[in-house]
């Protein structure tokens, strides 16, 4: 059987419309389960939206419609993202159906027969915007007064009764399971913000609110709504059919290998939500991975400034793939990075056109043009040869060694030293001169070029789908055997293989074309 793997973005919150965060956090998750199914595993990726608490309820009620046709409308803008960025999701939750409702309510069944919820009161300080609640020392003060958390979302006082989980009990626990399972957090910068939060000390946490009704009512009390978070963090066990645990997908892919956040939301996946499970005698998951923000153009994106950066309007721009490929390379994974035009356009035009897509098109081409388009004969390989071919065959090992710890930009500059060696192996070699000095040579080296692509773009088909699977439709390569198993030299091209006429796949970006 196939070694299981299972992979979650946040389930992201219908108040507004997708934005490069959302787009950029389950193109990440895309990209692994892509990779893994790829290298055999049986993969779980699932995505979905949270649907509850005061600020859909607020939300709904600007928009002067009921919460549920609300969620409706602004939950499938996720979905609608989800197509136009040719994510592979194999299921989408939203916190509003009713399997999730038996879900959650199974876990607060389990935390109360473990006595780890109490009925008490709360008075502190609470952030709609945020759905949490923060302590004085953790709040700043504006000359108008008003105190601010460190999101930023203006915070509001909160008294009322509400039941509470004995976070306070949980925090040695939770040290305990930082330092057996140094992977737990990543990245590794992420793993002292957690743990320092946590030795400071850890209060009970309030999972309940009574002053507001859109939520999953607490079982035998529905006077109280849950916590939204409490809420929203069990789907990552309703997808796979909690309550039942015993059997099924629960027993099949829990616990997950990955739960990727956005680094504002570490504290609820990394703190909370393992002391929820723990509590309930779950097992926590493996791994909580925090990237980072986008700036735009130098500058924080905000509404108020205008600059928000629609992922929809990206793919129009600048191409699918092309994005796919700049979110995942531009910066190392976990830290903050800036999008701009220009880099947008020189990844493109330099990575993407002159690396990669002149490779395939000049090789494809010289074996159309002097190879009868068929995969040329060899002869004995040289040294040379055996070098490029070798750091090809080695790829796979390297990038999945950085796919295992989420550093995609790392996995794709391991994969474009090969490219880049490929096209000085391409302008040493000369094969146009060889056509008339030793036309055997030249078979040889653009066969050995053309194996060399056909290994990158087995490698690049998680990052960049279409345009991978367009190469390898040139290279005649059956869409049976584009899984990893099929790489090495065992499965190399036959030569004699028919190829179709070769045509361009990652074109230039023509700065004309953009001036509005």
């Amino acid at each position: 059987m196939s070694e299981s793997y299972y992979i979650t973005t946040p389930i992201y919150y219908v108040n507004d419309v997708p934005h490069i965060g959302h787009a950029y956090t389950t193109l990440a998750c895309d990209a692994l389960a892509r990779f893994k199914r790829l290298d055999g595993f049986d993969v779980k990726f699932l995505t979905g939206t949270d649907e509850h608490g005061q600020k859909v309820e607020k939300s709904a009620a600007a928009a002067g419609i009921d919460p549920q046709a609300f969620t409706d409308q602004v939950s499938q803008n996720f979905r609608d993202l989800a197509r136009a960025m040719n994510f592979t999701n194999d299921d989408f939750i939203r916190t509003t159906e009713k399997r999730h409702h038996v879900s959650v309510q199974a876990l607060w069944d389990r935390l109360v027969a473990a006595d780890e919820i109490y009925l008490g009161s709360y008075a502190g300080w609470y952030a709609v915007r945020d759905e949490a609640f923060y302590t004085e020392g953790e709040l700043t003060k504006t000359e108008a007064g008003k105190r601010i958390a460190p999101s930023g979302a203006e915070v509001e006082w909160v008294e009322e009764p509400s039941y509470f989980f004995r976070l306070s009990a949980w925090q040695d626990r939770l040290l305990e399971l930082y330092e057996k399972h140094p992977g737990f957090i990543l990245p590794k910068s992420r793993y002292n913000e957690v743990a320092s939060f946590v030795k400071g000390g850890l209060q009970d946490l309030s999972v309940s609110r009574c002053s507001f009704k859109w939520g999953v009512p607490v079982p035998g009390d529905d006077r109280h709504i849950m916590y939204v978070w409490l809420d929203a963090l069990a789907n990552y066990i309703t997808a796979i059919g909690h309550p039942e645990t015993e059997t099924g997908e629960y027993a099949t892919y829990w616990p997950a290998d990955v739960h990727m956040v956005g680094k504002d939301i570490l504290r609820f996946h990394a703190v909370y939500w393992p002391a929820f499970l723990m509590a309930a005698g779950l097992e926590p998951p493996k791994r909580v991975f925090a990237h980072g923000w986008w700036t735009n153009e130098g500058q924080k994106i905000s509404k108020s400034l205008g600059n928000v950066i629609d992922p929809f309007w990206l793919i129009e721009k600048y191409g699918l793939d092309q994005v796919r490929y700049f979110l995942l390379r531009e910066v190392p994974f976990g830290k903050d990075g800036d999008f701009s035009h220009a880099s947008m356009v020189h990844r493109m035009n330099g990575d993407l056109a002159n690396d990669f897509g002149n490779l395939a098109q000049r090789v494809l081409s010289m074996i159309a043009k002097n190879c009868n388009g068929c995969v040329p004969l060899h002869g004995d390989f040289t040294d040379e040869d055996n070098q490029l071919l070798g750091a090809a065959h080695g790829l796979l090992v390297k990038v999945g060694e950085s796919m295992d710890v989420q550093a995609f930009h790392e996995a794709l500059e391991t994969i474009w030293t090969v490219i880049r060696a490929a096209n000085v192996y391409v302008d040493r070699q000369a094969p146009w001169k060889l056509k008339k000095e030793n036309p055997e040579r030249m078979g040889t080296v653009l066969y050995v070029l053309a194996e060399t692509v056909r290994h990158l773009a087995l490698l690049t088909q998680p990052f960049m789908p279409q345009s991978s699977e367009r190469m390898l439709d040139q290279l005649s390569v059956s869409p049976e055997h584009r899984a990893f198993s099929f790489f090495g030299p065992e499965h190399a091209l036959v030569p004699g293989t028919g190829l179709p006429k070769p045509q361009g796949v990652l074109p230039r970006y023509v700065e004309a074309e953009a001036e509005e």
